[in-house]
């Protein structure tokens, strides 16, 4: 048997050599080309993401668009309209002067009511039992301080040609009947002669009939000022007893925003044998009012529907709409917006 043996020159496949494809026109091995590396999963999901994302934007650009045009219109109008709101406040009573009956008065002189006068007779105005009288105010002397407060008020107007005189004080007393603290000042004074002042002060004295405490007092009294005259006072002068005068000198005055030099106290004493009681409870109801400066809470609200048993309508701030913000607010903190006497 014949053992064939093969030459160095035949082509014989070694088992070293990579595997391929063999060229059996040239008696070599092809190289396999090398495949690209797959990316991995994640790469495509990212990639996916980023098409998906395109497309999306590129569909929603014009609403995305039209959105940014739409929210800068609508501020826009919020801006021109709180412009226009501030504006109308500051000039709206900047009106024709003859369409008001006391357009050329200025200053404000306020007289705050304590009590209803309910004596038929207005010459006994002197005696406590002419007037309606809460239990800490029945001390013989106490109908003399009103009269002093009267008094006051008048002489105060009598020596300033500008001012207009208001005594201040609603329907406090059921008991009263529906007579106001305002009107019971007004008929005392008209049974006094005005203390010898009738022609000066008489047709320049009005009332406000709506206020229920001291803050009502002067914040009512300047929107009646407001509508007597088409304007708002220059100056403000308030008469009520001494032992209040902080209270509406800071408190009230500082809720109103109403410049410090331009606001006047003018005060009278109280009954000796009362004073120490009327200072303890000033004391309580500073710090009331330092808490809650609109009396829109707890006891001092509470105390203001006790003082309006006829339910009577207030109607401010209808005569005094640049004063609007102001009656609304109703927090601890003090008014912060733009207010006739403080841009």
């Amino acid at each position: 048997m014949s053992t064939f043996q093969f030459g160095s020159n035949s082509p014989k496949l070694y088992a070293g050599y990579s595997k391929g494809d063999i060229d059996l026109e040239l008696g070599s091995i092809r190289k396999p080309k090398r495949s690209k590396p797959s990316p991995s999963n994640s790469t495509r999901m990212f990639k996916s993401f980023l098409n998906w994302a395109n497309h999306c934007y590129n569909k929603l650009q014009p609403m995305l668009l039209l959105f940014i045009v739409l929210s800068f219109a609508v501020i826009i109008l919020i801006i021109l309209s709180l412009y226009r709101s501030n504006y109308q406040d500051l000039t709206v009573y900047q009106v024709d002067s003859s369409a008001y009956p006391f357009a050329k008065l200025q200053n404000l002189v306020m007289v705050a009511g304590h009590s209803v006068y309910t004596s038929s007779s207005c010459g006994k105005a002197d005696e406590e039992g002419s007037w309606f009288l809460e239990s800490y105010q029945k001390h013989p002397g106490q109908a003399a301080t009103f009269l002093d407060h009267i008094r006051q008020g008048v002489e105060l107007t009598a020596r300033d040609d500008n001012a207009l005189l208001l005594f201040s004080g609603g329907e406090t007393r059921k008991d009263a009947g529906p007579r106001s603290e305002a009107q019971s000042y007004w008929m005392v004074a008209e049974s006094k002669s005005w203390f010898g002042n009738q022609e000066s002060v008489r047709w320049r004295t009005l009332t406000e009939e709506h206020a229920r405490d001291s803050f009502e007092n002067l914040l009512f009294s300047v929107c009646r000022f407001r509508e007597l005259t088409g304007s708002y006072p220059q100056n403000i002068t308030v008469v009520s007893y001494d032992f209040k005068e902080d209270r509406f000198t800071h408190l009230h005055r500082s809720a109103i925003g109403f410049p410090e030099g331009r606001f006047f106290y003018s005060g009278t004493p109280t009954l000796l044998m009362s004073k120490s009681a009327a200072t303890k409870g000033e004391a309580v109801v500073k710090a009331q009012f330092e808490q809650d400066p609109y009396g829109c809470f707890g006891s001092l609200r509470r105390k203001k529907s006790g003082r309006d048993p006829f339910h009577r309508s207030i109607p401010y701030p209808n005569g005094c709409p640049e004063l609007k913000g102001l009656f609304r607010h109703c927090r601890a903190d003090l008014f912060p917006g733009t207010l006739p006497w403080r841009p």
